[in-house]
């Protein structure tokens, strides 16, 4: 049952998206506070329809209620009765997820970042396969995602993918997904059928927003350099890729994906304030109690999280125990199955930390 404090906070989320409502319909509005309207708006709204669900079903629960007394009625009621409650108890479960503890972070677009581990060749192509299992996963989230850099070596592998995903609560979705992934199969290269183990990296890092982290430009050495491709060939006749030091940190990014200077510059200096942004976490994270540090969205980049098996067709997260045997599926980008899992866990956790 909704309590009355959280029931004067769903009454006030109500206003304000009527007030909100209002104020995007006069015709006066810059695009900027549309925007940020907008923005608001979608921040609540999920929220208040779960709200007026709820007003619905305990009308119609309490409908139903004085209609038992009729004993014509009340078999039928009853029956009804009882569907009510159980969707009432389903959207009351809905509003008290919505005010559990949340990562200030979860709203957050994220940029993306693999890197083959150990294993040569065979580590270059298991990166290549995760970066198309993110992108695939994007596609069936209808998320928009853009390349921002990505270093192939041959045989379609990659030694780094870094990709920026952009829509709605990202990185509540993607922040579980940091840490050391291991694959174990036999390489296309192996001629003996022996299994081998490779790793490869990934990094997700919430996209910061020029407001929220301050660089200074004298802070930056910024470079040119002529792109290349696969096997060291260039990519194009000018000095479009660009590398950008930020000398206090030590911090270094380059982008050479596209053929404008300008856009290379853009995503390099998106990238940087994401590494920034994390670089000042990570120092705060020291100070954190041992608790906190051991939940699983704790990103920590050096955890071996996660097993794809392929001999037996199995995807292992080693942080909650969960074993699936949907390997294809999963690497097609079906990872909504083992993501409800990782936040089940993670507000269990969050809850007995509190």
């Amino acid at each position: 049952m909704i309590g009355p404090k959280i029931r004067r906070k769903l009454e006030s989320a109500e206003k304000e998206l009527n007030t909100i409502d209002s104020q995007l319909s006069s015709p006066n509005l810059s695009s900027n506070s549309i925007k940020e309207l907008s923005k608001k708006r979608g921040s609540i709204s999920e929220l208040v329809g779960y709200f007026q669900q709820l007003k619905k079903l305990e009308s119609l629960i309490r409908e139903n209620q004085n209609l038992s007394d009729d004993i014509d009625l009340k078999e039928l009621a009853e029956e009804e009765l009882e569907s009510l409650e159980g969707q009432l108890k389903e959207v009351e479960k809905k509003i008290e997820d919505e005010f559990k503890p949340k990562d200030p972070m979860d709203s957050k677009n994220v940029i993306l970042e693999i890197r083959a581990g150990t294993g040569g060749d065979e580590a270059a192509l298991f990166a290549s396969d995760l970066l198309r299992m993110y992108l695939r996963y994007a596609e069936r989230k209808e998320w928009k995602s853009e390349i921002i850099n990505k270093s192939e070596i041959g045989l379609g592998g990659i030694k780094e993918g870094i990709v920026s995903i952009s829509g709605k609560d990202i990185y509540s979705f993607m922040k579980f997904e940091s840490g050391v992934h291991r694959v174990q199969r036999v390489p296309l290269t192996e001629t003996s059928g022996r299994i081998h183990t490779s790793t490869a990296t990934v990094v997700v890092l919430p996209e910061i927003d020029e407001v929220e982290i301050e660089i200074n430009e004298k802070d930056l050495r910024v470079d040119t350099y002529r792109a290349s491709g696969a096997g060291g060939q260039h990519v194009n006749k000018t000095d479009s890729a660009i590398r950008i030091t930020h000398e206090p940190s030590g911090i270094v990014v380059q982008n050479q994906d596209g053929k404008s200077q300008h856009k290379n510059k853009q995503r390099a200096m998106r990238l940087l304030r994401a590494k920034l942004f994390e670089n000042e976490q990570t120092k705060q994270q020291k100070d954190i109690s041992k608790t906190r540090k051991s939940l699983i969205g704790g990103g920590d980049r050096s955890e071996k999280i996660r097993t794809y098996n392929f001999p037996q067709g199995r995807v292992s997260d080693h942080r909650i125990n969960v074993t699936l045997h949907k390997l294809d599926y999963i690497l097609d980008g079906d990872l909504d199955e083992l993501n409800k899992e990782l936040v089940k866990n993670y507000q269990k956790e969050i809850s007995e930390a509190i």
